[in-house]
């Protein structure tokens, strides 16, 4: 039996950094705005738990992107297959991630992957040669999480 799981990414701003990896993989930004309404109007969640990013309404302090071509719930917005829910915390980032996304090139090419990802406010951080692994990048997001690049 496969079980549903979502990847959790602790960060600073959450719609912010959901913003960088939904352009950086071509997964969309979830929208929650119907089910934020209904809660309001329900009185089942207080304004202050609610912001607004680029024109959306959004959970103070969450934000997640799914997969285009997945399922999801029109109501709430919630992807229900490949998902990343990034999530605010007080501390900051202080040790090398134990988990990190691989982001590989399609048929733009490693260096044009790289260069992309660098527009939407990635960092290289090193290049590797990993032999029969191939040739990729050591990289950041915006946040400082580290990720890879790779042909």
């Amino acid at each position: 039996m496969a079980l549903h799981w979502k990847l959790v990414v602790d960060s600073r701003n959450a719609p912010a950094i959901a913003d960088f990896w939904a352009a950086a993989l071509g997964y969309e930004v979830e929208d929650p705005g119907t089910l934020i309404d209904q809660l309001l109007a329900g009185g089942q969640l207080p304004e202050a738990a609610v912001i607004e990013h680029r024109g959306r309404k959004n959970f103070r302090g969450f934000a997640a992107i799914r997969h285009p071509d997945d399922p999801f719930d029109e109501v709430s917005g919630i992807g229900r297959g490949r998902r990343i829910l990034f999530q605010d915390v007080p501390e900051g980032k202080s040790v090398k991630n134990r988990l990190h996304i691989d982001v590989h090139a399609g048929e733009e090419g490693l260096d044009a992957l790289v260069t992309r990802l660098e527009s939407l406010g990635a960092r290289r951080v090193q290049e590797l040669d990993k032999g029969p692994a191939g040739h990729w990048w050591l990289m950041q997001d915006p946040e400082g999480n580290e990720f890879c690049a790779a042909a």
